[in-house]
């Protein structure tokens, strides 16, 4: 982590940790004072300096550790991706749609569109985050994996990370649906026993010292074995105050028992939900605001010598 202090309370700007500084300044900018800060409808800021806070936001959360240059050239989509289904010609004829056997493509755009006047659009405006959730190490973050995204990015860059059943250290890699990784028990924190263990107690004798008898103990009774409290299980101890952030997205398939995940598909988003986890409304003002800054800011041509430079873009698993 380059910034120690990064949980300011100063800023008071979510980050991807359990942290309960993070969690504090997530309550913030949710119900405090700083979430009316961010409310723009009647606000005395100039356009570009509300882009400009909207997208400081995001940037907090979304890939802070990924330098503002290379997050502008290699993580930004060109347009905005479109998520409505194919729509089908259908009459307005219900017999004839039923002759020709479309009742079922007739039922479904009818839900459509009563989702869409119930729920809203589909909250594409976050779908421009989707690269930065392909990285391995935010992926490893987002399987609980990890206590913070600084976490997850430390275990790949030490090996502790398999991809494919191949160790791999490249904490840029940006993953392709179907591949598993796979991390190492030894390396998460919450599986581990908290401080150091002792075999026995403080006030237990040892094997060394001499076992004095009580007086009036018959010889014919031998005391009895006390039984090992020591358990064979594996000990899980997640950190205080960490329910908040314990979910999986739906693009991701965990099994906590191998301690290995699959990443299924891209994340999408349908009519009043978005699958990339967000502190900011998914079609909020923050998320628009910040797709407009980089909209406009971000660079337009990629020559040869900057496409070599790319970091690792898993187009096919196992490739």
């Amino acid at each position: 982590m380059r910034d120690a202090n990064v949980f300011a309370f100063r800023k008071a700007m979510p980050r991807m940790s359990w942290s309960p500084r993070n969690l504090y300044n997530l309550w913030r900018r949710s119900c405090a004072a700083e979430a009316d800060a961010i409310d723009f409808t009647r606000s005395p800021l100039t356009l570009f300096q509300q882009r400009w806070i909207s997208k400081a936001l995001v940037r907090g959360y979304h890939g802070d550790f990924i330098n503002e240059k290379i997050f502008k050239r290699w993580y930004l989509p060109d347009t905005l991706p479109d998520v409505r289904p194919r729509q089908h010609a259908l009459s307005s004829n219900g017999d004839l749609d039923a002759f020709a056997g479309r009742t079922e493509q007739l039922q479904r755009a009818k839900k459509k569109a009563s989702d869409e006047e119930r729920k809203g659009l589909a909250p594409v405006g976050s779908l421009m985050l989707a690269e930065v959730e392909r990285r391995i190490d935010v992926f490893v973050f987002r399987c609980c994996f990890a206590h913070s995204v600084y976490e997850a990015r430390r275990l790949v860059i030490h090996g502790s990370v398999l991809l494919n059943g191949k160790k791999h250290t490249d904490a840029n890699t940006r993953l392709a649906p179907g591949d598993m990784i796979s991390v190492d028990p030894a390396a998460i924190r919450f599986l581990q026993e908290p401080g150091s263990s002792k075999a026995k107690s403080e006030g237990e004798p040892s094997d060394s010292e001499p076992k004095t008898e009580p007086l009036g103990l018959s010889q014919s009774n031998p005391p009895t074995k006390v039984a090992s409290t020591k358990s064979s299980l594996t000990p899980f101890n997640l950190p205080p105050y960490a329910s908040p952030f314990i979910f999986i997205p739906a693009y991701a398939e965990v099994s906590f028992p191998t301690c290995s995940a699959i990443y299924v598909r891209h994340p999408t988003a349908r009519p009043g939900y978005s699958e990339i986890p967000t502190p900011y409304d998914a079609d909020g003002e923050v998320i628009r605001l910040a797709w407009e800054w980089y909209a406009k800011m971000r660079p337009r041509m990629r020559s040869k010598s900057q496409m070599a430079r790319e970091p690792e873009n898993r187009r096919v698993s196992g490739h």
